[in-house]
This record gives C-alpha cells, structure tokens and sequence, in this order.
C-alpha cells in the first residue's frame, strides 16, 4: 500500500478539514438556535438536490430537469407510508420509488439526444402534477395530505446524513473509471460507444443513482413540511434552481455545487425576508434571473473556475526582470 497516499497534504488536510465541518455540522443542534437548524436544513436540501443533478448532468451534458418529478415522487412515498415505518425506512423507500421511476424514464428517453431529453424530463415533471391532482380530486377525494412529522433536529440530522452519502457517492463514481466513461459519453457519446462503453445503461443507472438521493430528501422534507399537495411536491422550481446552482457554483469539482446550492438557498432566504417588507418578496426570482445571467457572462466555469484561475496565478512563478 502506499503510506504517501495518506500522508499527503493532498488528502489529509481537506480531509481533517471535512472532519471538522463534520463535528460542527453535528453538534450545531446543541448550541444553535432552532431557526438556525430549520434553514440549515434546507440548505442542505438544495446542496443534495443540486450535486445529485450534477452526478448525472455534469459529465454528460444531458441537461435534466426532472428533478421535481423525484423529489415530489419521495414525498408522495413518504406521505402514503409516513407513521408505519421509521424515518430510515421511510428515507430509503422514498429513494427507491423514485430509483425505480428513473429506471422506467430513463429506458425510455435517454435513447432521445439533448434537447429532446430535456424537453421530456420537464414534461414528467408536469405530467406528474396533474395526474396527482387528478388523482386526489378524483380517487381519493382530497386535496393533500397530512405527512406524520418529525422534530425538526430529527429531519437536520436525517438530511446531514444523506448529504454525506451522496457527498461520497458523488467522489467516488467520479473518481471511478464508470465516471470516466461518464465524461467520455459527454465529450463524444458515438466515440464512447465505439470504445465499447454500453452508452445507454451507463446513463440509465447513472440517472437512477441521481434520483435515488432526489426522492431521498423527498421523504425527510415531507416528514419536515407535514402537509402536502401535488403543487407542493411537484413544483417545477425544483427542477430549475438545482441547474442554477450548479452553474452558479461550477461543475468542475465536486464542491462547485456544494457552493452554488449555500450561495443562493442563503440569498434566497435573504432576499425574501427582506422584500417581504415590502409586499414585493417574489422579486428574488428576478435577482436570481440577473445572478444567473452575469454568471453565464462573466463566469462560465462558475466559482470553481474563478478559483481555480486564482490558485494558478498564485501559484505562477513570478517573473524576474532580467538586467541589461
């Protein structure tokens, strides 16, 4: 084995710094204010949300916005068996259902090129919100559902758990050679194919491995919200912010997204707080809008880009005059 692998500052210092966030991370109930935990929370959520997108999305350019139709799919499982099974259970099931639903999808779209597959991810989003609403006003005769809640430390500690797993999910099937077949699909998908990569099932599981973690912080934010209804679970904006965050944040490294999600979940919280005094708080969608835009402009590698630029010339040796 080789001992410099783990001796390098390489890996021990962004690892000792990981144990740190870590340990804070789980003691932060004990001495935070409950307000605290409650936006932490779903900063979480969006973090997950965002780099189980980019598990899928970043390295083959299929651009998917199918992440409501998952996360609502978790919620949905979480809300029909919520209160006969523990909360794992329930976490685990809620993935499931919406692994199996990315499996069924993904068999029948990502034959589909680009446009065409994002085009249809959205549309699952919509099919499944009024289906729902068909469903409840039609079959069952409700309007939503009562979710059996969970205290909100509870739910904290359940959605840092999942951020961990997806976290090193993430690292590893990036760091594997199923990722690099991963980045081979995007750099050219018929030359990936042509090396003997079987290009469709790669992209099915990897898209099913994607929605597993979606419908997993599904099921703990149901357990947190506890009502529901099809507007509330599958609410097309989910779709959306994850791709905003991780452009925001950068696909090149796995932090990127991690990023993006705290930036704007934090500005988020912000601004609504703010223009809400104003009767005006939907406007944080426009300053989104204008984020997004001037990111696109001004920093098309996201925030991981600009770090990465700055690492370089800090890095750069610097030039000595050389005297006549």
């Amino acid at each position: 084995m080789n001992i410099s692998l783990f001796t390098s500052k390489k890996y021990w210092i962004p690892g000792l710094a990981g144990l740190v966030v870590l340990i804070l991370l789980a003691t932060l109930p004990v001495y935070a204010p409950g307000y605290t935990v409650v936006m932490l929370t779903t900063v979480f959520m969006y973090i997950i949300l965002t780099v189980s997108w980019t598990i899928f999305s970043g390295p083959t350019g299929y651009l998917s916005l199918a992440s409501a139709a998952f996360f609502g799919a978790g919620i949905y499982a979480a809300a029909m068996i919520g209160g006969k099974l523990p909360l794992p259970m329930v976490i685990i099931i809620g993935g499931a259902v919406s692994f199996m639903l990315a499996l069924l999808v993904g068999a029948l779209t990502l034959r589909l090129k680009y446009t065409y597959f994002t085009i249809f991810t959205f549309g699952l989003v919509e099919l499944l919100l009024y289906f729902m609403l068909w469903w409840e006003v039609n079959i069952t005769g409700t309007t939503g559902r009562v979710v059996p809640s969970v205290d909100n430390t509870t739910a904290y500690y359940a959605i840092i758990i999942v951020f961990v797993i997806t976290i090193l999910i993430a690292y590893l099937i990036k760091r594997s050679k199923y990722g690099l077949a991963l980045q081979s699909i995007g750099a050219d998908e018929e030359a990936a194919a042509h090396r003997g990569i079987n290009v469709t099932m790669v992209k099915i599981i990897t898209f099913a491995i994607s929605a597993f973690f979606m419908g997993a912080v599904g099921a703990i934010m149901a357990s947190r919200w506890t009502y529901i209804d099809p507007n509330v679970a599958f609410n097309p904006l989910i779709s959306f912010m994850p791709v905003l965050m991780a452009i925001f944040g950068g696909m090149g490294q796995l932090y990127g997204p991690v990023i993006g999600a705290a930036f704007f979940t934090l500005l988020r919280e912000f601004l609504t707080s703010t223009l809400a005094k104003y009767e005006i708080g939907e406007l944080y969608m426009l300053i989104f809008g204008i984020v997004l835009v001037v990111s696109i402009k001004y920093l098309p590698t996201g925030v991981v880009g600009l770090i990465q630029k700055w690492r370089k010339r800090l890095s750069a040796p610097k030039q000595v005059p050389v005297g006549k």
